[in-house]
């Protein structure tokens, strides 16, 4: 009879208590999984972490429990992706777009609400030289959370701190079967992981701790846990929802122009004039410093251009925003009959 093929186990750790702020979470795994073995892969709830590292808000007795989920969905973000009513897709301090920063209202009791660890690698970092240390083996470990994906309902579990394990495996410059050379492909490993340990951990089975066995991960020297995970604004074809688009455009006092300025406002008026046809104007733009388009009105200046150009120009600011620049507008003086109406400064925002 032939053996059967090698693969992957998920082993849930069962036996765990509801953990508190200060308890040792190593030490707890350890004595609930005295059977870890080297190459092991422990996957960790984040929502664990977070209590045993005290990242709670607490909620008094009478409070609104959603209003102080609100605040705090407020307080953790650093820029607001899409807004629909209470929901909001946020960019957290760690970097990840997610649902309501991630803040957690379930799986605790009704005083508290539950943050995303502040540095999930660093957690990930101590909980794997911990049980290093409590069990003399080398374990790689992932903290997981429950994320929503775009353009697909339903939700599943991802990594948001790792360590001892590559978070990416890049296949870029690989040949497939065919002879195809790949171009793009990159796996994202530690999530994979993370929603494969969801199958035995659950939403409602209270198994917070998972080991995922056969992969034997090599650890990267350094070791960037899961930022490689992060897309750079750079990279990001879809930084803000349509809904939040308007909103999310600030001026900049201060820009550091970039090539491309006359270009870019020609197709944004183009995109502005097909989709404002209510507005005609006619205009003149261009100029010779760098990040800089004057802007004229060669109309005669009257109520209905005036009207028209502002809407024409408000369509062309919000399209170049989308586009990834940051823009200022500057109003020109009208004295002097001169049909010049303002500057438009482009370019990015100084480090």
């Amino acid at each position: 009879m032939s053996s059967p093929p090698s693969g992957l186990s998920v082993l849930p750790v069962t036996g765990l208590p509801e953990f508190s702020p200060g308890d040792d979470l190593a030490a707890a795994i350890a004595a609930a999984a005295p059977w870890l073995a080297d190459g092991d892969v422990v996957v960790v709830t984040s929502k664990v972490v977070s209590k045993v590292e005290g990242r709670l808000v607490p909620v008094p007795p009478g409070a609104d429990r959603e209003q102080l989920r609100l605040k705090a969905v407020e307080d953790e973000a650093v820029r607001v992706v899409a807004r629909r009513g209470p929901l909001a897709i946020v960019q957290t301090r760690q970097g990840w777009v997610v649902a309501a920063a991630g803040i957690d209202a379930s799986n605790v009791g009704q005083d508290a609400l539950v943050l995303l660890p502040e540095d999930g690698d660093a957690s990930a970092r101590g909980l794997r030289a911990r049980l290093r240390e409590q069990l003399g083996v080398d374990v790689a470990v992932v903290v997981s959370d429950t994320f929503g994906r775009t353009w697909r309902e339903g939700l599943t579990d991802v990594a948001v701190g790792s360590a001892g394990i590559s978070a990416l495996i890049d296949h870029r410059g690989s040949v497939d079967a065919f002879g195809n050379r790949l171009e793009t492909t990159r796996t994202a490993v530690v999530d994979e992981l993370a929603s494969a340990a969801d199958l035995v951990k659950g939403k409602l089975s209270g198994v917070p701790v998972a080991v995922v066995r056969g992969l034997a991960p090599d650890a990267p020297d350094p070791d960037p846990g899961t930022r490689p995970l992060v897309r750079l604004p750079a990279d990001d074809l879809f930084p803000y929802g349509a809904r939040d688009l308007v909103g999310s455009r600030a001026p900049a006092a201060e820009l550091v122009p970039r090539a491309g300025e006359l270009p870019a406002v020609a197709e944004a008026f183009r995109i502005a004039s097909a989709a404002l046809p209510e507005f005609p104007v006619v205009l003149q733009y261009g100029g010779e410093e760098d990040g800089v388009v004057d802007v004229h009105l060669t109309d005669a200046v009257t109520t209905t251009t005036a009207v028209n150009l502002g809407a024409l120009l408000g369509a062309a600011i919000v399209q170049l925003h989308a586009q990834g620049w940051t823009t200022r507008w500057e109003p020109a003086a009208t004295a002097g009959g001169t049909s010049l109406v303002g500057r438009l400064w482009l370019g990015t925002p100084p480090d």
